[in-house]
């Protein structure tokens, strides 16, 4: 029952949209489905880094540190401004596409998607302090803490990679319409002004 429980709270989590959904709606209709699966496997090994740290108890040291927090806070911040200024500077330049599934051109590196994954999540000090919060309730009594914590960490990592699994799929369904230039740049603008709003309410935001 709990399993079921758990299962369904990561859903729900998963589908609602935020810095994740973000970076890989914009690497897959960049470059891909090759490149939204690459941020999306950078974002889940950052989540699992976070719910293993909430299993061994490493994310209260950064809860109870105020200066770790607002550390990794700001640079968090200071990495979505960058992405989003990336994507304006992109719309502007309308650069043509690189996807080699589109195009036959070359296949363009997945380090660079990964990498935007992994930093946006482990950049996010609120990812660690949510996994901190929403794994332990699922913990029931006798159960060892740890072992069931990474446990229910691997399972909300498959949920998530479930989920954006499908959501590439039908992104990259719809390429025909979503890859035409005008329609591209446009993407590219609201991505921009999205990541960059991101940041910037994360750079104010207290705990």
């Amino acid at each position: 029952m709990y399993l079921l429980a758990f299962v369904g709270a990561c859903v729900l989590v998963a589908m609602a949209p935020g810095v994740s959904t973000a970076i890989i709606l914009r690497q897959t209709l960049r470059a891909g489905r090759g490149s939204g699966m690459a941020a999306t496997l950078g974002n889940e090994t950052g989540i699992l880094l976070w719910g293993l740290a909430a299993a061994f108890g490493l994310s209260a040291l950064l809860v109870a540190s105020q200066l770790a927090y607002d550390v990794m806070r700001v640079a968090g911040a200071v990495v979505l401004v960058v992405m989003g200024a990336q994507a304006l500077w992109q719309a502007r330049k309308g650069a043509p596409s690189t996807d080699v599934e589109a195009e036959g051109a070359v296949v363009p590196g997945r380090r660079g998607p990964y990498l935007a994954g992994l930093g946006t999540c482990l950049a996010n000090p609120k990812a660690a302090v949510f996994a901190m919060s929403f794994l332990p309730q699922f913990v029931t009594p006798g159960q060892n803490v740890p072992v069931t914590l990474a446990t229910l960490a691997v399972v909300w990592v498959l949920v998530d990679l479930a989920w954006y699994g499908l959501l590439i799929w039908t992104v990259a369904r719809a390429k025909a319409v979503l890859g035409r230039p005008a329609v591209r740049r446009r993407l590219e603008q609201i991505s921009g002004v999205v990541l960059i709003g991101l940041g910037v309410r994360l750079a104010v935001e207290s705990r």
